[in-house]
């Protein structure tokens, strides 16, 4: 069997704690692992890692390859020039098993979300058997979940039982209002959709074929046996869609099975508050928590006090850079937040002003036209990789600690005041050999300063 790992969303819902640039997948919200390294192992414990694809977009592919590095070695991981929902990611992923696994068009694949959590692993691995004997005969198979309360952001299924344990599914039905929630909770034929899905390879790629052709020809121009990079100028011309408006609710060959384990979608303030553990008075306190009469309410900090005061079904969320209130059963609406933000080209919406990296981190200190300026620590032991930018000079001054620069080739040691300069497209690297933390402030001048703008070298986290 393969398994495909979707890993590509925003979590705009888990704004400001998830940001476009680093998104829930990537969040360990009082865990030590990641809801994406979480699902890995989950799957890992009956599929092995060479037959486990993760399928990410360009912008989160360094943040996945790491991550998943923690996991097992060398994940295989592919991405997309940018995102498009579900179906073209299904679509790629699929295409590159078929061209780098030799006869496997009757193989099953599981496809994933990467922000469930479920831990009764038993259960999920008997509910994935009853799938593939489902697959096996033909069928695209989705994953079934029994409603435990009326949920509005969930999608429905509508299914009927069938002689050998499964289900035939009648209809997908739409995020309903409270309502008809409420009804569904007691419809025995209705379950809701985890966004999980099996199916053999040869059975996907006839309905694509028949049902979205213009993905199916985009995907068959492309051999992922030659190239694993699929051009900007083909994916751009993808529609924009997700695999059940694309496929599922237009295919004749739909089957279900109900999910028999634990499971929770992991896709609002509202599920991590039903997830965490609660004090007395059902609050839920993560950081720095000061509280006076407050009920029912979630309450994070990430790096300053958070005082409340007879807060009722409430959520607060602070990050270093936005602050987020809102009542409990309006969770939901925090995708509007995340959006407009988006329209108006804040970049609240689209990274932390303080971002973590395998060689230690960066707090953005101050930006504006033609310039950016930055912390940086370095860690010891750690060092960025060799690289050098197309649209940006940089100019970086030592705080503490002593840094070895290496400037074309040259090598460079600096204390506390010294500071040098790097030219764009000069190739460079900052190193912390010693075993005191090194930070430094960067200033950058240049007519893009995005840190998409790195051209990579030579990398000892494998981010090449």
């Amino acid at each position: 069997m393969f398994s495909i790992i979707l890993a590509g969303g925003s979590g705009s819902r888990l704004w400001p704690l998830s940001r476009e640039l680093y998104p829930k997948q990537l969040l360990n919200i009082q865990n030590k692992e990641s809801l994406l390294q979480e699902t890995y192992k989950r799957i890992l414990d009956f599929i092995p890692s060479k037959n486990i694809i993760s399928v990410t977009n360009t912008k989160h592919l360094t943040n996945i390859k790491y991550q998943l590095s923690k996991v097992v070695k060398n994940p295989i991981v592919i991405s997309e020039p940018e995102s498009k929902n579900t179906a073209p990611a299904i679509a790629v992923a699929v295409k590159y098993l078929l061209d780098n696994y030799k006869n496997s068009e009757n193989e099953i694949v599981l496809v994933v979300p990467s922000d469930h959590k479920i831990k009764n692993i038993t259960k999920f691995k008997q509910s994935v058997k009853d799938g593939e004997k489902l697959a096996n005969k033909g069928f695209l198979v989705t994953f079934g979940v029994k409603p435990s309360y009326p949920e509005t952001g969930f999608g429905y299924i509508k299914a009927e039982p069938i002689n050998d344990g499964g289900y035939i599914v009648n209809k997908f039905v739409e995020k309903p209002d409270i309502k008809t929630a409420q009804k569904y909770l007691t419809d025995e034929n209705t379950y809701w959709n985890s966004g999980m899905f099996m199916f053999k390879l040869s059975v996907f790629m006839d309905e694509l074929k028949k049902y979205s052709p213009n993905i199916y020809s985009i995907i068959s121009r492309h051999d992922f046996s030659e190239n694993e990079d699929i051009p900007y100028t083909e994916f751009s011309n993808m529609p924009n869609i997700s695999i059940d408006y694309s496929l599922m609710e237009k295919s004749k060959n739909i089957a279900m099975t109900e999910l028999k384990s634990d499971w929770l979608d992991v896709g609002s303030w509202k599920s991590i508050y039903d997830v965490s553990k609660k004090d007395i008075d059902n609050n839920v306190k993560i950081g720095h928590i000061l509280d006076i009469d407050s009920k029912n309410s979630l309450m994070y900090s990430s790096s300053k006090l958070v005082a409340t005061v007879g807060l009722e079904d409430t959520i607060i969320v602070e990050t270093e850079d936005a602050v987020l209130a809102c009542k409990k059963d309006r969770v939901q609406d925090v995708k509007q937040i995340f959006e407009t933000l988006k329209q108006q080209h804040d970049n609240t919406q689209m990274v932390h002003k303080t971002v973590y990296r395998p060689w230690g981190f960066y707090t953005v200190l101050a930006q504006g036209e033609g310039f950016l300026t930055k912390m940086i620590q370095v860690n010891p032991g750690q060092k960025l990789s060799v690289q050098s930018h197309n649209h940006r000079s940089e100019h970086w001054v030592v705080l503490s600690g002593t840094a070895k620069v290496v400037l074309e080739g040259k090598e460079h040691i600096l204390s506390p005041g010294h500071s040098v300069d790097i030219a764009v497209k000069a190739i460079h690297s900052l190193q912390n050999p010693y075993k005191e933390n090194l930070q430094i402030i960067e200033v950058q001048k240049g007519d893009l300063l995005i840190e998409e703008d790195i051209v990579r070298y030579e990398d000892m986290y494998g981010r090449v």
